[in-house]
């Protein structure tokens, strides 16, 4: 009961991400966005999609219980999700799960930013781990870190040639 309600409140919450982002992309794509990784953005979904149907399963097949350290996992959660909420509000209207630039947009150096350049990217593979281990697990956690591993191999360098093509970002990034 607690696994279908703790599953149940995180498909809302990326429900209504996935709203923001589709309304963020819409004003970013009139200011004259331009878009890269389209061909990788259906195998991420596809991953992230993946992960919670493999949990679901793990977790019902395999009996899983939750976690004899789930306060720590818990808590390692919300810390997470306080980074996610940072990361979407410190973005604003250019958060998207979608790699998309305004040409000459100001890059983002406040919130996390100031201290990561993806910071994103560790809150998704913190989530990754924790939520499989809020519940036991085990093999969910393995394979879709190692699948988040090689997703970021591909995302970041896109995301990174897209930022640095069309606005000011190494030199806001100089040396980090």
């Amino acid at each position: 009961m607690i696994f279908a309600i703790f599953i149940i409140l995180i498909a809302i919450q990326r429900m209504f991400e996935l709203y923001i982002a589709k309304q963020n992309e819409k004003q970013l794509k009139v200011a004259g966005a331009v878009e890269y990784g389209e061909s990788h953005y259906s195998w991420m979904v596809l991953m992230h999609l993946s992960f919670f149907i493999v949990l679901i399963i793990e977790v019902v097949v395999l009996e899983r219980a939750v976690a004899g350290l789930w306060p720590i996992w818990l808590a390692l959660f919300l810390i997470a999700q306080s980074g996610r909420i940072w990361v979407i509000r410190s973005l604003g209207k250019h958060w998207n799960t979608k790699i998309i630039v305004v040409p000459d947009a100001d890059v983002v150096i406040k919130g996390p930013y100031k201290y990561f350049k993806h910071p994103n990217y560790i809150i998704v593979a913190t989530e990754i781990i924790v939520i499989s281990l809020l519940f036991d697990a085990y093999y969910t956690a393995v394979i879709f870190s190692l699948l988040n591993v090689w997703m970021m191999a591909v995302r970041i360098p896109l995301e990174e040639k897209a930022l640095k093509e069309h606005t000011e970002y190494s030199t806001v990034f100089k040396g980090k």
